[in-house]
């Protein structure tokens, strides 16, 4: 096949599809036996879409007279989709490292936050940060996810609870989008927590007259393009019936239900969740069996946050239970100042050991079905021929290093590619880790 393309990857030791015939999400059956192919090759064509993938010399015979824009030999290394983060709160000033100590100390998240830390410790910080200032953080966070092999990334707000700093965060994310490599799907997360001074139904009424109308307006106007609607669903901050008014609100202007639920408390948020039709669930420490039944029945993505129960010392989520039933598993990192982990390799091992996940199933879980969570998997989330040429090489015959050598993706990961561009080349990858 003449002609000019972006990108050759040939030779690949290991080159992970994770999917090969167009799947939207792997259940566990489909994630006990990733596709993989050895001694294989892709291109990237101009449009930043994977054209071809398979074995190296059909690759090298079909694009026999083609020209590249760049080439790279992935002798003995792995080729992997990009990874995909499915649960990030990434805009705010004012860390909470002094909080580690109280929590290391044994104050619970609800004590923190009942004593004026926690949420609202971070919300005084935001609004009082310039957009620049947020901006600056926000990107320098973004460039350490994509290090960590991140190419595509939830982004929330949440860190302002009032209109004017709601819509300064979703700002900051537009702006990212709009400027940089890595892929971003936007969430507004205003009903993270009830302002000082408001009751969580004045909140409530606030968040659907107000924010979600001026919401509404910029995304028809292009100023800013919102994909999902977040409400943190807890005992002491939005109650049921408030998350189900807001979430339906939202999905009224379009917005895919993405929400926060069952991670302190029993809620029934998995019931509700299904019931509304929400494209993913966070957390779900505390779910039901009920609400795993029927987020299996309903297609609705578990974003599964290991580090967040390891930092907080919570109940680890069932994942096994949810694999078993059927359920849809994903994972995020849930990068906030109450979980600073920028590393989806990190949350995949700590879901192998700590969550009994088997690591293709984590990985499945980092790609495609974290893809899935964010109505994205037809575009990201594995490599085959259409989709977008998110890849990640890491210097290793086998691709399960990446999640056996906790801590070790810095030295692992050498190149990070979007749309077939080179955004990450780690000059100083050392050997092949194989030993």
């Amino acid at each position: 096949m003449a002609g000019r393309h972006r990108l050759l990857l040939e030779n690949a030791g290991q080159l992970v599809l994770v999917c090969g015939r167009g799947e939207e999400y792997l259940l566990r059956e489909g994630a006990a036996r990733l596709a993989v192919l050895r001694d294989a090759s892709l291109v990237v064509g101009l449009d930043g879409c994977i054209k071809a993938v398979g074995q190296a010399d059909a690759i090298r015979n079909q694009f026999s007279g083609a020209t590249f824009e760049k080439i790279i030999d992935c002798s003995g290394k792995c080729v992997l989709p990009g990874l995909v983060d499915a649960h990030t709160h990434p805009v705010w000033a004012g860390d909470r490292v002094h909080e580690f100590a109280m929590k290391l100390a044994g104050a619970s998240y609800m004590e923190i936050h009942q004593a004026g830390g926690g949420i609202h410790f971070t919300v005084e910080h935001t609004r009082k940060a310039t957009e620049e200032e947020l901006f600056n953080t926000f990107k320098h966070r973004l460039e350490r996810m994509c290090r960590a092999g991140s190419t595509l990334v939830e982004c929330k707000s949440g860190y302002g609870l009032n209109l004017e700093t709601e819509l300064k965060m979703l700002r900051v994310i537009e702006r990212a989008k709009q400027s940089m490599d890595i892929g971003i799907s936007s969430t507004y997360c205003g009903a993270h927590s009830v302002p000082k001074g408001k009751t969580a139904a004045e909140a409530t009424d606030d968040i659907i007259n107000n924010h979600l109308p001026k919401l509404k307006e910029l995304n028809l106007s292009g100023e800013i393009h919102v994909n999902n609607i977040d409400v943190f669903c807890e005992k002491g901050v939005f109650d049921l019936d408030s998350t189900r008014r807001i979430l339906q609100a939202g999905k009224d202007i379009g917005l895919q239900i993405n929400f926060h639920g069952d991670e302190l408390h029993p809620m029934k948020s998995a019931e509700l969740g299904a019931e509304l039709g929400a494209r993913a669930i966070s957390h779900l420490e505390e779910v039901s069996d009920e609400g795993i039944t029927a987020m299996a029945r309903a297609k609705c993505a578990a974003v599964l946050l290991p580090t967040t129960a390891y930092m907080l010392r919570l109940k680890q989520p069932q994942a096994r239970k949810m694999l078993e039933e059927g359920v849809i598993v994903a994972l995020g990192s849930d990068f906030n100042p109450n979980a600073y982990c920028f590393s989806m390799p990190m949350v995949m091992h700590l879901a192998c050991v700590n969550m009994k996940m088997s690591m293709s199933e984590a990985l499945a879980a980092a790609t495609i079905n974290a893809a899935y969570a964010l109505g994205k998997s037809d575009t990201h989330g594995s490599i085959e021929t259409g989709k977008q040429g998110d890849l990640v090489i890491i210097n290793s015959s086998r691709w399960e290093h990446l999640i056996y050598q906790f801590g070790g993706h810095e030295a692992l990961i050498n190149y990070v590619i979007v749309k077939g561009k080179v955004i990450y080349q780690n000059e100083r990858c050392g050997t092949m880790s194989s030993y």
